[in-house]
């Protein structure tokens, strides 16, 4: 059998008995039969899979933007290449580097802007705080992606947001180009992104609170105005106490490494992340668990985070600066990503108990990170 271009493709005996074929295209090493299953997908997989590992051939079950099944036959040990323009996602990153080392050379290491100007290369001082940064984000996103490409779901490459402060970006985001198989595909890429990016915090902060300290210098110390307060999440403070290292230091010459903000960024976005609504994680996860049912609970992302600003602002008396605009904000935007509603899986089979398992273990870790004031600015 030949594809439209005319090469030879695999074509087991089984292939025309499960699955009505409509077009073979090919990408590279990548063969995908477009058409629609005789059975239902699960028998589909479980028939045409052998026949195919004989040929040499890993098989994936996708669908394409119409909804028509398609079946990814990849040459063992062949990886699947990202559509789009890869040039994008690398000026992103470039410019992402920069940013992080610039907000951590001037923010997190103290480096007057003025020695910036003198010597430009006084920002590379902060690449530890870059590493760690773009090392815990790009690990949950490359989860995602490899989770994708896994279940012959076209998933694009990270693209990295540059930013200014506090950390020097806005996180990073993957697009998904193709509808997802099943909820258990869907769990999959959901859970991927914060399991891998939480075994990637955990890391990050573990060596970040085992460096010592850094000086402040004098100049900050005696300044006065106004500052940013990150407090610890639970899961940070367990990090660093299993360590038995010091998160805070009464000596206001010294200040914890820059690296354990890295950690603290990663569980920041995973809180943010896990929120399930929409095309976010959480949303995902959700929606692979309950089914359409997840639209209910969606529902009620939005009022649970204005209660929390709500309970900040009335019962704790505390302030905007105190973490409500960051509720505020956040209920608003979930309340413009619930209008987008979560991804809808073309096979609508339960998950089973062990992803649901999982599931219940990814929001636990999730609620490690959670704090109600996250972020405090007070006067010094």
């Amino acid at each position: 059998m030949a594809d439209r271009s005319g090469s030879e493709v695999p074509h087991p005996e089984a292939l025309d008995t499960w699955f009505h074929l409509t077009a073979v295209r090919r990408d590279g090493d990548t063969v995908r039969y477009h058409g629609d299953s005789l059975v239902p997908r699960s028998r589909l997989a479980e028939e045409l899979t052998p026949a195919f590992e004989e040929r040499g051939y890993d098989l994936r079950l996708s669908v394409d933007e119409a909804g028509n099944d398609v079946l990814v036959a990849r040459p063992f040990g062949a990886s699947a290449s990202s559509s789009g323009n890869p040039a994008v996602n690398v000026a992103l990153l470039f410019a992402t580097v920069l940013s992080t080392l610039f907000v951590g050379a001037t923010v997190w290491y103290y480096v007057p802007l003025s020695a910036i100007a003198e010597n430009p290369l006084r920002i590379l001082e902060a690449w530890p705080f870059t590493a760690a940064v773009l090392g815990v984000l790009l690990t949950h996103e490359m989860g995602h992606y490899v989770a994708g490409r896994w279940h012959g779901v076209d998933v694009s490459l990270p693209y990295v947001i540059p930013f200014y402060v506090p950390f020097g970006t806005m996180g990073a985001v993957i697009r998904m180009r193709s509808r997802v198989p099943d909820r258990k595909s869907l769990f999959d890429i959901g859970a991927a992104g914060p399991l891998a990016g939480l075994v990637a915090t955990i890391i990050v902060t573990a060596i970040g609170v085992s460096l010592d300290p850094i000086s402040v210098p004098q100049r900050v110390v005696e300044g006065s105005g106004q500052a940013i307060v990150f407090h610890n999440p639970p899961l940070l403070d367990l990090i660093a106490g299993a360590l038995g290292q010091q998160t805070a230091y009464t000596d206001p010459a010294k200040a914890v490494h820059p690296v354990v903000m890295g950690g603290w960024i990663g569980m920041f976005f995973t809180v943010l992340n896990l929120l399930p609504v929409g095309q976010l994680d959480g949303g995902h996860i959700t929606r692979a668990v309950f089914g359409p049912r997840q639209e209910t609970l969606a529902a009620m992302v939005p009022g649970a985070l204005f209660g929390i600003a709500g309970y900040l602002w009335y019962v704790r008396d505390m302030g905007m600066e105190n973490s409500v605009a960051l509720w505020v904000l956040w209920g608003f935007i979930t309340l413009f990503v619930s209008f987008g509603g979560a991804a809808a899986p073309v096979d609508e089979s339960p998950i089973g108990w062990k992803r649901k398992a999982a599931a219940l273990l990814t929001f636990a870790l999730g609620a490690l990170c959670f704090l109600a004031v996250p972020i405090e600015i007070v006067t010094v």
